[in-house]
């Protein structure tokens, strides 16, 4: 067997004593080399004699497919069968990452394929790094929708996710010099090997059009134009379980009839296009912009088609799981369905479950009022003002009439009930009510819709939940007190550590004697007892060491930095805003290499070598965060260049943050940057993964911050900052001028401001911590006020870090006291406290 190429034709080739035989099911790694082989063979997708890296991805991704599908069928017949109770969760994103690891992991044959791969002339890690995320999200609330997955499969829920099938994701990040440039992500410019198109399953989605009254006084949406949804599913395994679960995906469609062929020989070639073209728009990017009218009518149609299609899959399942003849009850309906919308997004879900069931299944409004209310909950994942959505109505009743008078409808009754049995209240209906009629901007308050229409709502950490029922939906709170929970985000232990960290989980599951912390992540608190044991402390350092090397490798890859795998990794990944404080972290990266400058060479030497790591993505019309990022790289570019400084300095803005760069970053990482604003960040779940791979944090007490530093110990936890009961106070404050700078603050600042970093005009962003700009309040996120305290929790890390010995122990110890942070836990916490589900397991078989 060779490398390289002759004539065109690839030499590496699979050797002639493997067959091409299809063994699906077989866990044996000689077998599974003969299905890969089958794969490439009769399932191609390149041209003959190929078996480099990238063919073998596919063939290896399709084989582990042939389980998955298999698993997909018997669990899609169980529930069937079973006709369980189930939850559909309906999200704008997720961030799956890459499948290949996960699947195979999940199935528990992770060794079999390595050795099937070894026998083929190939390195398993080789071939996962072929893969391509999948591009269907952007942050946190996408990544928190894939580890739910995951965890509803691992606890063998009855539940499947719904979502749209981005083409070209948010976009793909590349640095220049300039700074941020958008590119459109390329996952589908071959194939998704792990989707699997359902042509049996399409729903027809109408837009536009007008509300017709029929003689018997019922009302029907008619005309507008009409897209189909196709149906693509993805298989979501369950950890050593047979319980295989879908990520349904949406595709926007038109039909051939909908192909103007006379215009098309016409030379009209645009116009016989017209509807093809509109539906292919629909699920082009993630997010589109929406500065224009035409941005807007696409974003609330991505919102309007994930709805739609969903409610009209789900409805078709549930009248599909029927006993004989006896047709469904619409009382059933929320014995049999719970719906969940995670964020604000999939709001339409309420008006159109309202209209599918008055105008098509021919319900009264007090029947399909009790069954969308009872069968809907709602997360809120945001206080941020900006974030709460609001649409315009004139842009609503354009596009869904019949929805805008549902709408409409809701919120009269709702105001009439809270009139005549709070009176106390009336002074408080025009920001409690759904619509909002001022006369310059007429607009629908998503976020108050899905609290009056869902029976539960939930924050997702408990200072954020605290928050909202004290201050955001206070007054809903005093009309439905038991309507408001907390359910404290999670992560998968399988992918944030069993898969991206396997140095570090045989080490765990060594001292522990068992790997059901895999699947009872509470067992970690028992790596409590030997956190000072020089034995583990030292398997613990390796397995550090090993991913930062490698991190490291990725690093210099990727940027050309080279950094010391012997210096402090200090890393922030997410998205880049304002409240997230990127800005406070670069500017302590200022000021630290400013006085690294002043130093004399003896006291350079005392000082504890950093590398700085900054990584995640800018919405592209968001001018402050592409500023900041720009300002990342610049200060990078002075800093890795510095002989004086850069043996003890290093910043790195990390570029195209996704989910696969975090399964290097992560694991390599020991202090981690959690430092937005306090009760601006709703949870937060990569502060979960940070912490459960070991990682110190450096932090705020906003959202999860306060109870991972609660679960690890404040010993543990590198606080700083004002806390949120203290933030409106000090944000007035700064309004009347009271504020004064700290020098460093105004060091940092000037210091930028002198050129030390280029001519590029930072004067916008550095203003936006002084005057009355941006929110129209100031330096809104407090960075001023922060800065202070933050340096000098900086100082605490630097000389906790020259402790070898006790670092490692607070390292074990953030690992040790991270059980609480499973999705698994989450989950189980939703099933029974929100959807009111159970387990409903796929029956190994006998023989």
């Amino acid at each position: 067997m060779g490398m390289g190429k002759t004539n065109g034709v690839s030499k590496h080739e699979i050797p002639s004593d493997i067959p091409a035989e299809a063994h699906p099911l077989s866990e044996e790694p000689s077998k599974i080399a003969s299905n890969i082989n089958y794969h490439a063979q009769f399932s191609p997708h390149f041209s003959p004699l190929k078996f480099e890296p990238e063919q073998a991805f596919y063939a290896t991704a399709e084989s582990a497919r042939d389980r998955l599908i298999k698993q997909w069928n018997e669990t899609y017949l169980h529930f069937h069968k079973s006709d369980p109770k189930q939850t559909y969760y309906l999200s704008m994103e997720y961030l799956q990452g890459r499948a290949l690891t996960n699947a195979i992991g999940n199935l528990n044959i992770q060794d079999a394929y390595a050795d099937a791969l070894n026998k083929l002339g190939h390195q398993l890690e080789e071939i996962v790094e072929q893969e391509k995320d999948a591009a269907l999200g952007n942050g946190g609330l996408g990544r928190l929708a894939s580890c739910f997955l995951d965890s509803m499969a691992t606890l063998n829920l009855p539940a499947w996710g719904y979502g749209l099938r981005y083409r070209y994701g948010l976009f793909k990040q590349r640095i220049t010099k300039d700074g941020q440039t958008e590119l459109p992500e390329d996952w589908l410019e071959k194939f998704s090997p792990w989707e699997i198109v359902r042509h049996d399953v399409v729903f027809p989605v109408r837009f536009f059009g007008h509300v017709q009254i029929n003689p018997d006084g019922s009302r029907e949406w008619v005309d507008g134009e009409v897209i189909q949804a196709l149906a693509y599913d993805v298989p979501i395994p369950g950890y050593k379980t047979k319980n295989t679960i879908s990520l349904r995906l949406w595709e926007a469609k038109a039909c051939a009839e909908d192909f103007n062929l006379f215009q098309f020989n016409d030379g009209q070639y645009e116009s016989s296009l017209q509807l093809h073209s509109s539906a292919q728009q629909i699920c082009a990017v993630l997010y589109p912009g929406d500065t224009t009218e035409n941005g807007k009518l696409l974003r609330l149609k991505q919102q309007f088609f994930l709805c739609s299609a969903s409610l009209q899959d789900i409805i078709f399942r549930f009248k599909q799981r029927k006993d004989g003849n006896i047709p469904r009850q619409w009382s059933e309906f929320p014995s049999k369905v719970a719906v969940q919308l995670n964020d604000t997004h999939p709001t339409l879900a309420i008006p159109e479950l309202m209209r599918l069931l008055m105008d098509n299944e021919g319900l009264g409004w007090d029947e399909a009022w009790d069954v969308t209310t009872r069968a809907i909950a709602y997360t809120n994942h945001t206080v941020l003002p900006e974030a709460l959505e609001k649409w315009s109505q004139s842009v609503m009743w354009k596009l869904l009439p019949r929805h805008m008078e549902i709408i409409t409808e809701i919120d009269k009754r709702f105001v009439e009930i809270v009139c005549s049995t709070r009176p106390d209240l009336e002074d408080k209906i025009n920001s409690m009510s759904i619509l909002d009629n001022n006369p310059q901007k007429p607009v629908v308050r998503m976020a108050n819709l899905c609290v009056v229409s869902s029976h539960t709502v939930n924050g997702v950490a408990q200072l954020h939940s605290d928050i909202l029922k004290a201050d955001l939906f206070a007054n809903y709170v005093s009309i439905w007190p038991t309507k408001f929970q907390n359910k404290t985000n999670g992560i998968t232990p399988r992918r944030w550590l069993r898969f991206c960290n396997p140095e570090l989980s045989n080490i765990i599951t060594k001292w522990l004697r068992t790997d059901e912390w895999v699947t009872n992540l509470d067992l970690l608190v028992n790596l409590r007892k030997f956190a000072d044991n020089e034995d583990l402390q030292s398997e613990w350092a390796s397995a550090k060491m090993a991913k930062k090397q490698r991190l490291a490798k990725y690093i210099l890859d990727v940027t050309g930095v080279s950094i010391d795998p012997n210096s402090l990794f200090d890393i922030q990944i997410k998205r880049i805003h304002e409240y997230k404080r990127q800005l406070l972290n670069i500017l302590g990266a200022v000021y630290r290499y400013k006085k690294l400058k002043e130093m004399s060479p003896e006291d350079r030497a005392k000082t504890t070598p950093r590398t700085i790591m900054i990584g995640g993505k800018a919405f592209a019309t968001y001018t402050n965060a592409i500023r900041i990022v720009k300002l990342v790289n610049d200060v990078g570019a002075v800093v890795n260049t510095d002989p004086e400084v850069n043996s003890y300095l290093k910043v790195v803005f990390v570029p195209n943050y996704n989910v696969s760069v975090a399964e290097v970053l992560i694991p390599g990482s020991e202090l981690s940057q959690h430092i937005s604003t306090a009760g601006m960040e709703a949870s937060g779940t990569s502060n979960m993964k940070f912490s459960l791979n070991g990682c110190l944090i450096i932090g705020t007490l906003d959202g999860a911050n306060v109870e991972i530093r609660e679960e690890i110990g404040a010993d543990n936890f590198f606080l700083f900052g004002a806390t949120a009961d203290e933030v409106p106070k000090l944000r007035k404050d700064r309004e009347n001028g009271l504020f004064k700078p700290d020098p460093r603050f105004e060091e940092a600042k000037q210091f930028i401001r002198s050129g030390a970093f280029g001519t590029y005009d930072y004067n916008p962003l550095l203003e936006s911590l002084e005057s009355n700009t941006g929110y129209g309040r100031g330096d809104y996120f407090l960075v001023g006020h922060d800065f202070p305290s933050y340096m000098d929790a900086q100082a605490k890390v630097d000389e906790a870090y020259k402790d070898k010995k006790k670092w490692l122990k607070m390292s074990i110890l953030s690992t040790a006291g991270s059980g609480k942070f499973s999705s698994d836990r989450t989950i189980s916490q939703y099933a029974k406290e929100i959807w009111n589900i159970e387990a409903c397991p796929v029956p190994f078989k006998r023989g």
